[in-house]
C-alpha cells in the first residue's frame, strides 16, 4: 500500500546526504549566483551553525525583517502602518523617530536635539518613581542641599533663555534689595515678560566663600576625585592657611551675626567630613537658633562636649523612647534573646560590684579583671556603630550654637591635613550677603527635545539648573514655573544624601510660632514671604528628601 502512493520512496533510496547534493546543485545552477574567485575551494555542505554559546536572546543574530524579542513585546497587538507607529513609552527611554532628523536637517538651532543627545547629555532617569495620589498647593520644606533640578514641560522654557544685560542686572539688583516679585497665576506670553526673566535670574543667585574660581568648592564630601590635580598653593604654606582661615573665621562670624540679627534665615557650613545648617529663630519650627551637625563621629561629640557645648541625639533619642514603647517583654527575655542571637548583654552601672562573685569563689586573683577603659568602650559601642550614618545627627539650641561657632572656628580637625583639600577652609553657602562673600549664580539651560508620548512624537522642553540649590532657591523656581508653564511641570531632584536627613523632625517645634510672628520677626532677612511660611513649617520628610515633584492644574504631587 505504500508503495502505491505517488512520489513515495523509501529512505534507502533517498537518503538525506542525496537529497543535500540536489538542492547544492539547484542552487548553483541559478542565474545570478556569482562564482567562487580563483583559488578559492567551493564552499562544502555542513551542518547548521553551532549556536555561540556566550550569547543571549538579546544579542543573537537575526534573519533580516526578524523583530527584536523586545520590540516584539512592545508592539501592540494590531499592526503598525508603514514606517512603524511608536508606541507610548516615557520619552526618555525612546529614541527619536526616523523622520524627525531628515524633517529637521541641519537648519535647526542648536539647543534642538534629539532625545538619546538629551539623555547622554542631561543623564536623565531611567524611571520616575510614583507620586502620591493626595495633590496639595505646596509642596513640604526640604532643607537638603540639591545639585541638580531637571524640569520638564509641554511649554517652552525660551523665556529662561538669553537675558538681557538690562534684565540680568534687575536680578541682580532685586535680589541685594530683597525686591519681592508677585507673579500673576498664568502668564501668557512668558518670552515677553520682563519681570519674569528678571524674577529668574533673582531665584539663581547664592553667596559664597571661598571663592576660588579653579575649584568646585561644593559638595565637599567626597570630593577629593574631582579636587585633586589642581592647583593649590596653600597646601604645603602654613602662612596662607593661616590667612585663608583668618579670612574664614570672620566671614563665618558675619553670618553668625546676621543670622542672630534675624538678617539671614539660614546657612551651611560645608566641611570635608560633615555639614552644619544653622537655622534662624523661628525657622523649622523652632523659637531658638538652632544648629543640626551631620554625619557625626565620637571624636567629634567627645570634643563638643569638652568644650562645654550641650547637645542631643535626637534620632538616637527617639529610636529609644520607639523601642521603650514597642517593647512588651521583660529585661529576662531581651538578655536570652541576646544571647542567642551572639550578642553581650549590656553592662551594668555597678560594674566594681559586678565581679564579688569571684571573691566568694576565691578566684579573684586568678582572673584578670577588665580595665576601665575596657569597660568604656565597652559601653560606647552602640555609639560608635552609628558614627558617620544619618543617625548619628547632632542638635545644638539656644546659646550654644555660639560655642559651637568658636568650637568650629578652633577646631584643628575642621580641615584636612593632607589630600586634595588639605589648608582647604570650609565652604560657606548663603542665601543672603555677607562679610567676605562672593555673589554667584546657579548655572541653567534649556533643551528642547522629540519623544514618544501616548503613540505620537511630541515636544518634550526641559530645563537644567546646576549648582548649590538651597531651600529657597528650589521654592523662588517653583514659583516661577507655576506662573511661565501654566501651572503644569514636573521636575527630577537630585540630593547631596549627606545633607538629606536634615528633613527630620528633631523635636523642637514651639506651639506659641505663628505664621504672622515668624514673617514679623523675618521680615527683613531676605526671603520672598511664601518662601518664608513655607519654611517655618516643622519639618515632615522625615530622614529622607524630595525627589521628584509634579505639577498638575497648579497643585503639587511629590515623592521622596
Amino acid at each position: 500500500a505504500a508503495s502505491a502512493v505517488p512520489g513515495y520512496s523509501p529512505g534507502f533510496k533517498k537518503p538525506p546526504a542525496v537529497l543535500r547534493l540536489k538542492r547544492k546543485r539547484l542552487r548553483r545552477s541559478e542565474p545570478g549566483a556569482a562564482p567562487p574567485p580563483c583559488g578559492e575551494a567551493p564552499p562544502v555542505p555542513s551542518a547548521p551553525a553551532r549556536r555561540n554559546p556566550f550569547s543571549s536572546l538579546d544579542n543573537a543574530p537575526r534573519a533580516a525583517g526578524t523583530p527584536h524579542p523586545r520590540e516584539r513585546s512592545r508592539r501592540p497587538p494590531p499592526p503598525p502602518p508603514a514606517g512603524g507607529s511608536p508606541s507610548a513609552a516615557p520619552f526618555w527611554q525612546n529614541g527619536p523617530s526616523p523622520g524627525t532628523a531628515a524633517a529637521g536637517g541641519g537648519a535647526e538651532p542648536s539647543e534642538r536635539t534629539d532625545i538619546l543627545a538629551l539623555t547622554d547629555d542631561l543623564h536623565l532617569p531611567v524611571a520616575v518613581p510614583e507620586v502620591p495620589s493626595s495633590p496639595r498647593h505646596e509642596f513640604p520644606a526640604d532643607w537638603s542641599i540639591k545639585t541638580r533640578l531637571l524640569f520638564m514641560s509641554s511649554q517652552p522654557f525660551t523665556w529662561a533663555e538669553h537675558l538681557k544685560a538690562q534684565e540680568e542686572a534687575q536680578g541682580f539688583a532685586q535680589h541685594c534689595r530683597a525686591t519681592e516679585t508677585n507673579l500673576p497665576q498664568s502668564i501668557q506670553e512668558p518670552k515677553l515678560s520682563t519681570e519674569l526673566r528678571c524674577a529668574f535670574q533673582q531665584s539663581l543667585v547664592y553667596w559664597l566663600h571661598p571663592s576660588l574660581p579653579w575649584l568646585q568648592l561644593f559638595p565637599r564630601i567626597g570630593a577629593d576625585r574631582k579636587i585633586v590635580g589642581k592647583a593649590s598653593p596653600w597646601s604645603q604654606d602654613e602662612a596662607l592657611q593661616q590667612v585663608l582661615m583668618s579670612d574664614w573665621s570672620v566671614s563665618f562670624t558675619s553670618l553668625y551675626n546676621l543670622l542672630k540679627a534675624k538678617l539671614c534665615p539660614y546657612f551651611y557650613v560645608c566641611t570635608y567630613q560633615f555639614t552644619v545648617l544653622f537655622r534662624a529663630a523661628g525657622l523649622a519650627g523652632s523659637d531658638v537658633i538652632t544648629a543640626v551637625i551631620s554625619p557625626t563621629t565620637r571624636g567629634l561629640r567627645e570634643a563638643m562636649r569638652n568644650e562645654g557645648i550641650e547637645f542631643s541625639l535626637p534620632l538616637v533619642e527617639e529610636s529609644r523612647t520607639r523601642k521603650q514603647k514597642n517593647s512588651e517583654v521583660n529585661l529576662e527575655t531581651e538578655v536570652a534573646n541576646s544571647l542567642e542571637v551572639g550578642e553581650e548583654p549590656a553592662p551594668s552601672d555597678d560594674d566594681d560590684e559586678s565581679f564579688s562573685w569571684l571573691e566568694e569563689m576565691g578566684v579573684q586573683d586568678k582572673v584578670k579583671k577588665p580595665d576601665a577603659i575596657s569597660i568604656k568602650l565597652r559601653k560606647e559601642k552602640h555609639e560608635v556603630q552609628m558614627d558617620h550614618k544619618p543617625e548619628s545627627l547632632a542638635l545644638v539650641k539656644g546659646t550654644n550654637t555660639f560655642t559651637l561657632l568658636n568650637f568650629l572656628i578652633n577646631c584643628k580637625s575642621l580641615v584636612a591635613v593632607a589630600g586634595p583639600q588639605a589648608g582647604l577652609p570650609p565652604t560657606l553657602l548663603s542665601p543672603v550677603a555677607f562679610r567676605g562673600g562672593t555673589m554667584q549664580t546657579l548655572k541653567a539651560r534649556s533643551i528642547n527635545a522629540k519623544a514618544r508620548v501616548h503613540l505620537a512624537y511630541e515636544d518634550i522642553f526641559s530645563l537644567e539648573v546646576v549648582g548649590p540649590i538651597m531651600p529657597h532657591s528650589l521654592h523662588a523656581l517653583t514659583t516661577l514655573l507655576k506662573a511661565a508653564q501654566r501651572g503644569a511641570f514636573s521636575a527630577v531632584l537630585y540630593t547631596h544624601e549627606p545633607t538629606a536627613v536634615f528633613n527630620a523632625d528633631l523635636g523642637t517645634a514651639s506651639p506659641a510660632l505663628n505664621k504672622e510672628t515668624v514673617r514679623k520677626d523675618l521680615t527683613a532677612c531676605g526671603l520672598h514671604p511664601k518662601t518664608l511660611d513655607q519654611l517655618s513649617q516643622c519639618p515632615t520628610l522625615g530622614k529622607s528628601s524630595i525627589r521628584f515633584l509634579e505639577m498638575k492644574d497648579y497643585t503639587y504631587t511629590w515623592k521622596s
